[in-house]
């Protein structure tokens, strides 16, 4: 089994804007390592024909929008 890269889209950016749009979750198998947290379309699709690794993206779902992280 090859490596896979699990990547979920960003929230936090709109169509058209010139930031990458994508989130890098976590890379399993092989020796494939990402030195990146956010990550284009087209630079995942190079990654993926230079090494053969599989794309998986993950549902991030949309949430309740009220910040719903554990407090401290």
């Amino acid at each position: 089994m090859g490596s896979q890269i699990f990547v979920r889209e960003r929230r936090k950016v709109e169509k058209g804007e010139k930031k990458p749009r994508f989130r890098v979750v976590g890379v399993g198998g092989g020796e494939l390592k990402l030195k990146v947290k956010h990550i284009r379309k087209k630079e995942l699709d190079q990654i993926k024909d230079a090494t053969g690794a599989e794309i998986v993206m993950l549902d991030a779902g949309q949430g309740k929008k009220d910040g719903g992280g554990q407090a401290g």
